[in-house]
């Protein structure tokens, strides 16, 4: 059994041969191979400027509001006036970090005298609101809570700086 084993061993430790010919005869041709060019960088075409000339235009890129049709002001939209915007300092609440079209309304309660809304948000944790508490990516605040219906007031920023109220609503949701 040991005449075996030993000869196993000598047969592998033979096979571990230290013959690095064929490495160093592929070294040897390779080095010999001409290394090819690198084709030149392309040129550049100069780039063609273009000067705004539209005197008496209004300027595409400013922010003024001031060529704004009076029909257009008078005229009754889903926004409420414009007002001063809502207060971009106080801590955002939790309910605020999903949109609103992703919370829905699952029951309210009464405490107290006061009507609480539940609101379940996209992970399934069921969340209580009264009015005054915020939700959703408008800064929308509750304002009136009813036994199917969450009233919801929320800003809106036009894109030009100033901030319009909207009105939506949360409903019962019913299985």
């Amino acid at each position: 059994m040991k005449a075996i084993y030993l000869l196993s061993l000598v047969m592998l430790l033979g096979g571990c041969n230290n013959g690095l010919e064929d490495i160093n005869e592929f070294m040897e041709r390779h080095k010999n191979i001409p290394v090819p060019q690198i084709d030149p960088l392309p040129q550049l075409k100069p780039h063609e400027v273009f000067e705004y000339n539209a005197n008496g235009f209004r300027d595409p890129f400013s922010n003024d509001l001031e060529e704004q049709d009076d029909s257009e002001s008078n005229e009754t939209s889903s926004f409420a006036e414009t007002g001063k915007g809502p207060d971009l300092t106080r801590r955002k609440e939790f309910l605020e970090s999903y949109p609103l079209d992703s919370l829905l309304m699952v029951g309210t309660y009464e405490q107290e005298g006061n009507y609480w809304g539940l609101v379940v948000d996209p992970d399934g944790t069921i969340h209580r609101v009264s009015v005054g508490h915020y939700l959703g990516h408008n800064h929308g605040v509750v304002s009136e809570i009813y036994e199917n219906e969450i009233k919801i007031i929320e800003w809106l920023n036009d894109g030009l700086g100033a901030w319009r109220e909207r009105e939506a609503a949360m409903a019962l949701k019913e299985e």
